[in-house]
């Protein structure tokens, strides 16, 4: 498995998009709610894991008897939740990179819980993103090429204490060699000009979200 990508669906917002961000070469891992997700729209998880206490007993059977491989656990006596629970899997898999979907919600404390996972993803050196149907979400430690793609907006938030030698080329508001601090919203709402362009930085964590509205 190593050198594949590997697509985590998991029990957040899903529909639709999630198909269509999908390839055929995945290696699928349905995550409680996203593994019922994934076999109701055809598709045979190459395992599913969590707890399963967002699902009926009886898709529970269904999502084991569907899998290729099947894993749950005691809901309460449970360190990790289901989507680490996955990453953690596909990370031991020594993937090519992951997609993470479905990773957001209503759920704030699992969101911003699994937008952390980006940060273990980094160290790494696994390239990871959170896709949802409005943003794609990405970790960089170091200089980036980002694609426009369909996003309007994109916006950098420091996740460590600060971000030095941020230097942007190709964005409608360049930055040259900037500090973005944590709690800072100077990288909010940029604009790619061209269909591509250039993030350059120098020490630290860099979120770098792409949002379509």
């Amino acid at each position: 498995m190593s050198g594949k990508r590997i697509a985590i669906v998991t029990g957040g917002s899903l529909g639709d998009w999630v198909l269509k961000e999908l390839q055929p070469d995945d290696l699928l891992v349905g995550s409680d709610r996203g593994a019922l997700f994934l076999i109701e729209n055809g598709l045979r998880p190459h395992i599913s894991l969590g707890d399963f206490d967002s699902v009926t007993l009886e898709d529970k059977e269904k999502i084991r008897a569907s899998s290729t491989l099947f894993m749950d656990c005691d809901p309460v006596y449970k360190d990790l939740t289901d989507t680490e629970m996955a990453f953690e899997w596909a990370l031991s898999q020594q993937p090519g990179s992951i997609v993470l979907l479905g990773a957001l919600g209503t759920r704030f404390d699992h969101s911003l819980a699994n937008i952390h996972l980006l940060r273990k993803a980094a160290d790494c050196g696994t390239p990871c993103r959170i896709i949802d149907a409005s943003n794609e979400i990405r970790l960089i430690r170091e200089s980036t090429v980002l694609q426009k793609g369909p996003y309007a907006h994109v916006s950098l938030l420091p996740v460590s204490l600060e971000v030095t030698g941020i230097t942007l080329r190709g964005f409608q508001y360049p930055l040259e060699q900037a500090t973005l601090q944590i709690g800072q919203s100077l990288g909010i709402s940029n604009v790619l000009l061209e269909e591509t362009g250039d993030i350059q930085i120098e020490a630290g964590y860099l979120l770098v979200i792409q949002s379509k509205d």
